[in-house]
């Protein structure tokens, strides 16, 4: 049925004294009186029907799609399926008042829009169970421009969010992931997915207005071998699972990307959803110390070795590992496990015991065998160029120190080389000495040969 036929038919239901002949008698007067081209026929009816007294309101308006919206639209119906939600947030007003918002991204088959919840409607409690890729229907929303100009649906105390069972022609999210080989410049609210390449760290910082912020920081790895460096603006230690297998998949659920140093980067804010694959539980950890030092926070690094000659990177928050020296093999429950990058604090079960584990000399490489493939290797050579030390300056401008040195064992010869805090490592090296060197990794540097780099957990040791 029609807009029309609804409004006529209630028009009839409420004068039955009057047939619908009458009514469109009444609606060509109107429309003869008033000059064609100014009215038409739903426009007449209404007038009509004050004239009779009787007052009809006009049907709710059918669903559009997100393209369709524009600003100043009120009473939208959106059927959608919802990317992300974002915590809700107390703001205050100018007046001292207080106030609460949530943001949700949503999308349908060619567009997405963010939708804001204003107040108690922020507060909703099945907010709290919408994940991505549900189907919700939004009514009787307004659509306003923000402050950037992009269009947002707002949802305050006379709209509604309900969530929809039925099927729809909306792609899933599944559907709409995208590998992160495939992204371009531009993409935005999107999901991908690919290989971690490296650990999630997770940094807090001064924005240049002074407001403190917070960022996870981590790598993909598509299909095609590229890694692509993605920031999670907002996002906390808390939002990174415990437990991160080595070579886990994950997915960034709303991003989007941006150039920075003709670098295309991945950028999510705290609407962004990280999931990451193969998640398991927390299970102790048995490892050799290898090596032990000390960040530039005060943190102990250990480089340790577990049964099967896999190599940990392990921080030690709260030095509960302090009384331990070097090849003693612990038993340890770690607060956090990245692939290989494990993190101990007070909370830390930490414990000496007896165990034959792999010991240093057991894991040593020739350097014939390294390979530029960042795993980490130890290795023992005689130096055969001193350190030499210089400054180097970055794409970004930043000027950092570089030390290198030549080493060779008895089947080939090697740079090693340190930058920043590590290039102190090298200072008291000289030609002649033998060294055993733990913790190093291999990368291809220079004119394509494979070279070796300290990294925070290594250390020199000279033999003699």
């Amino acid at each position: 049925m029609s807009e029309f036929d609804a409004l006529l038919s209630k028009l009839l239901e409420l004068k039955p004294e009057i047939t619908k002949s009458d009514v469109e008698s009444m609606i060509a007067m109107k429309k003869e009186k008033i000059g064609a081209g100014y009215l038409t026929d739903q426009g007449a009816l209404f007038l009509v029907a004050s004239d009779l007294g009787v007052k009809i309101s006009e049907p709710p308006k059918s669903e559009i799609s997100i393209r369709d919206l524009h600003a100043g639209a009120k009473e939208v119906t959106l059927r959608t399926r919802v990317l992300n939600v974002s915590p809700k947030k107390q703001f205050s007003r100018k007046d001292g008042s207080q106030f609460y918002l949530r943001n949700m991204t949503v999308y349908d088959n060619d567009s997405a829009v963010v939708v804001k919840l204003w107040d108690e409607k922020a507060n909703l409690p099945e907010m709290t169970n919408i994940s991505p890729g549900d189907l919700i229907k939004i009514i009787k929303a307004y659509v306003k421009s923000d402050l950037n100009g992009q269009l947002t649906v707002n949802i305050g105390s006379g709209s509604s969010i309900e969530r929809t069972e039925t099927e729809s022609g909306i792609p899933s999210i599944d559907s709409i992931t995208k590998d992160v080989s495939g992204l371009k410049e531009g993409d935005n609210n999107i999901v991908v997915s690919g290989v971690l390449d490296g650990p999630v760290t997770f940094s807090e910082f001064t924005n240049f207005k002074g407001i403190p912020g917070t960022a996870l920081r981590l790598r993909l790895r598509g299909n095609d071998g590229r890694s692509i460096r993605a920031v999670l603006w907002g996002k906390t230690n808390s939002d990174i699972p415990k437990v991160i297998p080595a070579g886990s998949k994950a997915r960034l659920i709303g991003v989007k990307t941006k150039t920075n140093q003709q670098d295309l980067e991945i950028h999510g804010n705290e609407s962004t959803i990280l999931e990451i694959q193969g998640q398991k539980q927390l299970e102790p950890l048995v490892i050799r110390i290898l090596s032990s030092t000390k960040n530039e926070n005060g943190q102990k690094m250990i480089l340790g070795v577990d049964k099967l000659k896999q190599l940990y990177n392990v921080v030690d928050t709260a030095d509960i590992t302090g009384s331990f020296p070097l090849e003693d093999v612990l038993e340890c429950m770690p607060s956090k496990i990245y692939g290989n990058n494990v993190t101990i604090d007070s909370e830390s079960f930490v414990r000496k015991i007896d165990d034959d584990l792999p010991k240093l000399a057991e894991l040593r490489t020739k350097i014939i065998d390294i390979k530029a493939d960042n795993n980490t290797y130890c290795i023992e050579a005689i130096i055969l160029k001193s350190p030499e030390r210089r400054n180097v300056q970055t794409k970004t401008g930043e000027t950092i120190t570089l030390s290198e040195m030549y080493v060779e064992d008895d089947t080939a010869q090697i740079w090693l080389k340190g930058w920043r805090n590590q290039a102190r490592l090298l200072d008291e090296c000289s030609i002649g000495e033998i060294i055993s060197v733990t913790g190093v990794t291999a990368k291809q540097g220079l004119e394509g040969r494979t070279e070796l780099f300290l990294t925070p957990y290594s250390t020199i040791i000279k033999k003699n």
